[in-house]
């Protein structure tokens, strides 16, 4: 991981708990606030949401118990007692917002995907670097018990050298040109919203970006990307599949494949409670498989914010376990994928 600051790093947040302020109260937020209230409590406090329509951030906070409703994300991002915002908003405003609390001095969760584009990406982690700002994507895949345990067999050698990483992820969802998944305006489409998991699984599991990247997929009629599978090449040789669908239901499984025996990691893979660990004796029959139950905590966003509220606590600016260059090496592979299939997206630079 690469960080660099050309300023005095921030206070860390001590002997109190962590003033969260959200911008987009919608379903994910709704789950992530009520871990945060229920889990985390000790450690993190929502003090403000922000909403466009300012009755829909009061109903918001009405029921998590926030301090301050506002009806736009600015006044959310000028308020002095926000440490942290967690920014849950279509992907398209990511960019925009990210860049706008990063210049009044707040840490960032970005929700998943990061931006719409790679230089939107590139931009945000500039920035936060440049201020020694914490930010960090919400992938809280990476943060559940059941996959900590994985990476930790892996670590082991519990299977052997990882030779290969499978992971998919799909819905079948009727098209609806109203539903934000299939309007381009708002970032819609397979790869941004159900593609991110897999990759960052196989970035996870296999680490820096991709030396080639194989890419078959298909469009809905009106241009949104709907289905794709890619083969992520490693430089030495190893290799992952992703496949993600808004019209298939794919079983959501992964998988890590080493020369003696292979972890699977049954659907859905994105947040999971167990995992089976299959070794093979002799290189053809299993000599014994492993069950490894280790559920979340919570609806399981309390991992993630477990993390934002230990960085802050220690002045870090990026998190070990989800780093920026891993955002930025999905970010790419995504990008990648949606311009082969023709689709170029921009940022949403009129959301503040």
């Amino acid at each position: 991981m690469t960080t660099t600051s050309t300023r005095v790093p921030y206070e860390p947040v001590r002997d109190r708990p962590v003033r969260w302020g959200v911008v987009g109260p919608g379903r994910i937020a709704n789950g992530v606030v009520r871990d945060l209230r229920e889990q985390c409590a000790a450690d993190g406090v929502l003090h403000a949401v922000a909403s466009r329509s300012v009755d829909r951030a009061r109903v918001f906070a009405d029921e998590h118990g926030a301090a301050v409703a506002y009806g736009s994300y600015l006044e959310l991002l000028d308020d002095s007692d926000v440490d942290v915002v967690y920014v849950a908003t279509p992907h398209r405003q990511h960019h925009q917002l990210a860049l706008a609390a990063l210049e009044r001095g707040k840490h960032l969760l970005v929700e998943k995907a990061f931006t719409c584009t790679l230089a939107g990406a590139e931009e945000v982690v500039a920035a936060a670097r440049e201020r020694g700002l914490f930010v960090m994507e919400a992938m809280w895949t990476r943060f559940q018990p059941t996959v900590v345990r994985l990476r930790e067999l892996v670590a082991e050698g519990a299977v052997g050298d990882v030779r290969s990483v499978r992971a998919d992820l799909g819905l079948r969802v009727p098209f609806d040109a109203a539903d934000r998944l299939w309007d381009p305006a708002q970032g819609g489409g397979a790869l941004l919203d159900l593609g991110v998991y897999p990759l960052s699984w196989l970035q996870m599991v296999l680490g820096g970006r991709p030396t080639r990247l194989d890419h078959v997929g298909s469009l809905a009629h009106n241009g949104v990307d709907a289905e794709s599978t890619l083969l992520w090449h490693a430089e030495d040789g190893r290799h992952g599949v992703a496949s993600c669908s808004l019209l298939s239901p794919l079983p959501g499984a992964a998988a890590v494949f080493g020369g003696e025996g292979w972890i699977e990691v049954p659907p859905r893979f994105h947040h999971p409670d167990r995992l089976l660990v299959h070794r093979r004796r002799d290189g053809r029959s299993v000599e014994s498989t492993e069950e490894v139950v280790a559920p979340a905590r919570g609806t399981g966003y309390s991992h993630e914010l477990d993390e934002v509220h230990r960085c802050l606590r220690e002045g870090l600016t990026e998190s070990p376990t989800m780093p920026l260059d891993d955002t930025l090496a999905v970010m790419g592979v995504l990008e990648e994928a949606l311009h082969r299939l023709g689709i170029t997206f921009t940022e949403d630079d009129a959301v503040v």
